[in-house]
């Protein structure tokens, strides 16, 4: 039904359909007179001040870690899961080290020596993962190349080995073998990450087996698994078990391990912490290396093309269903890419959100934005960040985000702030100088940003929150079939916490112009005149309460991409009643679309609120929506679970097994029917332990929520 000239969004004019959803309520809007809509605002605010400012550069150097200790071939540092005491070095001969963090320390935690052919350049120990729950289970699992008795004496192994000792060692007498891949023709291309991704599994990488050329053509054939990504369910079968949607696992078209297929030699690939996705190097034959985001069933094109380049050069080929890669180089900038990480760490605030690789030969680094991740995003312009001079073999990420990288040669360093450089760019130091503000008065928002209220609100230890929206003058805001909104560069949200009648902090969520996103906390003085940027995560009391101020880094840990990272601007949020500074009261979703911020969406179901009249059922989806949903759902960097409000709760969460830990419930699971002692979800919200969730910067239980999942799950007798 046209009002005042225009179309009321689908989601407004199917209320029946909404109702059916679980949203019986009628967006409010004003009625004037002749009985047309008004909306909350007449026409979009100018805005020329609130915008994001460009990202900030940042110089890096490479210092000695570890002690600045020599290893024999190093190919590999980590940190085990839940122990910061520790650095584990692969050595390609065969060893592990373990090793202190400051190199006072040091022993063998592994060796594998008499069992592994380093004889060639490529091949030795050449991968490790401990298991997410090595805490618990203690085991960990390393790829490396076995002698066989053949003419080249060496096959792949990955295998899995247990400590014996409550994790100071991993005894080699355990071994209990995965799977082995005899190598032929060559020595080289043999992969050799391994590694557990957000969803449990086991990855794989393996190398087209060698020979110029893939002269057997194996990364193209599916039947074969050299070339490829495979992933494996390491916890069910013996040794091992198929999850159920790999391209193949019914065993027909090709092998059922195959996640991936069409590489050349993936020499190390990561998964970002906070996104999900899947990073990896792969190494080029003769002319491009290229780094590719990795995606189920997707092929690559090795060796019809080598980076996005017709093979062999020169030639003609089909690109019919092959995967571009992200970026690329030529060999005038290095000869073999080796994968890094998507930094998440706090120590490089210009690299935030940012990927970091290098070349094995040149000693180069560069960077990315990791929204050029991102499905039709356009080809990012790599920045070069340090001629290294270093022959790096692998990069490492420490449980707090920051990076290391291992030289061939023998040493591992720490990636950090060149001596003397601080950065051009970036947020400034104060709220006054953003331009988000009224001029004079920092507590009053620029003109032209917009007010907002999402009708499920994140739980914020019981502070009261202010939120406004700015984009750039002339761009639109438009949807996903999720109702998820896609932001425009220079996009800025802004939100302010209050407890207690004290302004405590005021975060700024920018979009900057290379589509890369970043959040910044400012924190109040004293007197409330002014705030001041936020570098590292502290503390403060607020009345005998801790209040957490968080760092730059920690903001993307729950804005996540799969989310389109803003979590309370969505459809579902803003198909709700709000009450404007002018005085109207109107329908959000309807203002933003008819001042024309918004571009018309799909019909999606309205989140009802929490504590208001609805159906007990919805408003208990609505909770886990707004706590879990923005990690808890398709692409999303947790284990398990979709707490989207659309999805229902029996194909989500209901009846489902946690993946990580049942907190020492026996038989836990996420929503246990009938079971609130038993529902991990509720656990979880109640705690204020390392189980919290979510767990970032909260230390009050959110009771109110809690009561409403006590009462949903309790009244359950099987998963709706």
């Amino acid at each position: 039904m046209p009002v005042g000239g225009r179309q009321l969004p689908s989601s407004l004019a199917l209320l029946a359909a909404l109702c059916a959803c679980g949203s019986s309520r009628a967006p409010d809007q004003s009625v004037a007179p002749d009985g047309g809509a008004v909306y909350g605002l007449d026409a979009r605010p100018s805005n020329t001040t609130c915008l994001a400012p460009s990202r900030p550069s940042a110089g890096i150097d490479l210092r000695g870690a570890l002690g600045s200790r020599s290893f024999s071939w190093p190919v590999l540092v980590l940190q085990a899961p839940a122990d910061a005491s520790r650095f584990f070095v692969v050595q390609k001969g065969g060893i592990v080290s373990a090793v202190s963090p400051d190199g006072a320390d040091a022993s063998d935690f592994i060796d594998i020596t008499s069992q592994t052919n380093s004889g060639y350049d490529e091949t030795g120990l050449l991968g490790m993962a401990f298991h997410p729950l090595w805490q618990t289970n203690h085991q960990a699992f390393l790829f490396y190349s076995a002698h066989d008795g053949t003419k080249l004496d060496l096959t792949s192994t990955v295998s899995r080995f247990t400590s014996t000792d409550g994790g100071k060692t991993l005894d080699k007498s355990t071994e209990q073998v995965l799977f082995t891949l005899q190598k032929t023709p060559a020595d080289n291309h043999n992969g050799g990450m391994i590694g557990f991704g957000p969803d449990g599994y086991l990855y794989i990488a393996l190398g087209d087996g060698g020979g110029a050329g893939d002269i057997l053509n194996h990364a193209q054939d599916t039947t074969q698994l050299f070339g490829k990504i495979l992933r494996v369910d390491v916890d069910h079968g013996s040794p091992y078990s198929i999850p159920a949607d790999n391209p193949f696992a019914a065993g027909t078209g090709g092998k059922p391990e195959i996640f991936a297929w069409g590489l050349r030699n993936p020499w190390r690939w990561s998964f970002d912490r906070a996104t999900g996705v899947l990073w990896a190097g792969d190494v080029g034959q003769e002319s491009w290396e290229e780094i590719d985001v990795i995606r189920k069933g997707e092929n690559y094109g090795w060796h019809v093309r080598e980076g996005a380049h017709c093979y062999p050069t020169g030639s003609s080929c089909s690109t019919s269903g092959l995967t571009d890669p992200i970026v690329e180089y030529d060999h005038t900038q290095g000869y073999a890419v080796t994968g890094g990480y998507v930094y998440r760490g706090t120590a490089l605030q210009g690299l935030v959100g940012n990927y970091l690789y290098s070349d094995y030969g040149s000693g180069n680094i560069w960077s990315i934005p990791a929204s050029a991740g991102e499905p039709g995003a356009p080809r990012p312009t790599a920045v070069k960040l340090l001629a290294s001079g270093k022959n790096i073999s692998s990069f490492g990420e420490g449980l707090d985000g920051e990076l290391y990288v291992a030289d061939l040669r023998g040493g591992i360093y720490k990636i950090v702030p060149s001596t003397g450089t601080s950065g051009t760019g970036g947020p400034p130091k104060l709220l006054s100088q953003t331009g988000c503000t009224e001029p004079g008065d920092v507590t009053r928002p620029a003109s032209g940003l917009v007010p907002f209220a999402p009708v499920a609100p994140f739980w914020s230890d019981g502070a009261t929150k202010e939120r406004w929206l700015s984009i750039p003058d002339g761009s639109r805001i438009t949807q996903d079939a999720d109702g998820n909104f896609e932001f425009p560069p220079g996009t800025v949200f802004v939100k302010s916490f209050l407890l207690g009648g004290r302004r405590l902090e005021t975060r700024l969520f920018f979009r900057y112009a290379d589509g890369g996103w970043a959040g910044f906390t400012y924190a109040f003085n004293d007197q409330g005149t002014d705030a001041a940027l936020v570098t590292e995560s502290r503390d403060i009391d607020v009345n005998g309460q801790r209040w957490t101020l968080l760092s730059p880094a920690q903001c993307l840990a729950c804005h996540t991409a799969a989310a389109g990272y803003s979590l309370g601007l969505e459809a579902a949020q803003l198909d709700s009643s709000f009450h404007y500074p002018n005085g109207r009261t109107a329908n959000q979703l309807a203002t933003l679309l008819h001042v024309g911020m918004v571009e018309p969406g799909p019909a999606v179901p309205a989140l009802p609120d929490p504590q208001g009249s609805g159906p007990l059922e919805q408003r208990a989806r609505a909770i886990l929506h707004i706590n879990c949903s923005q990690c808890h759902r398709p692409g999303g960097p947790a284990l398990n679970g979709d707490f989207r409000f659309g999805t229902p709760p029996s194909q989500g969460y209901c009846g489902v097994s946690p993946v990580v830990s049942e907190m020492g419930v026996p038989g836990a699971l996420l929503v246990a029917p009938g079971h609130p002692e038993k529902s991990l979800v509720l656990l979880r919200m109640k705690a204020l332990d390392e189980h919290r969730m979510p767990p970032l910067a909260s230390h009050v239980v959110d009771q109110a929520s809690v009561d409403v999942l006590t009462s949903w799950i309790g009244s359950l007798s099987s998963c709706p």
